[in-house]
């Protein structure tokens, strides 16, 4: 009987709220590893809001970089040339590394593109104290 009095209205605009607000975060995060990566020349293949298993709903192109929106709502993420992740490009470790991949870089600049996204939220905090 209590699930007559749910107003499913409500909290379907909850649900969206919720999803857009974790969006925000999650875009703001992956841009700070965007950014440095940029920074310290390396080429970034992907900038994704949410996962993109088999197909996206959304996806350009722009220079080397594709941007894209996937179907599954959990997340983004930021795919570096050389750097080893998920995806595990064995060919592509075989090689020696290329001068915009990130397995070139010094170990500092390493460490702050991998920082960045906490940095980002941490400001972010910061910022939305009142």
């Amino acid at each position: 009987m209590t699930l007559l009095a749910i107003d499913w209205a409500t909290v379907g605009i909850k649900a969206a709220q919720l999803i857009l607000s974790l969006s925000i975060l999650v875009v703001l995060h992956e841009f700070g590893h965007y950014i440095t990566a940029r920074l310290f020349k390396c080429r970034v293949e992907k900038f994704y809001l949410f996962f993109d298993p088999w197909f996206s709903l959304v996806k350009k192109k722009v220079g080397d970089t594709e941007y894209g929106i996937g179907w599954v709502p959990l997340g983004g993420y930021v795919k570096i040339s050389g750097m080893i992740d998920e995806s595990m490009d064995k060919a592509q470790m075989a090689e020696p590394p290329k001068p915009y991949e990130f397995r070139s870089k010094p170990a500092w600049q390493r460490l702050i593109i991998m920082l960045a996204g906490i940095i980002v939220n941490i400001l972010l905090g910061f910022l939305s104290i009142p």
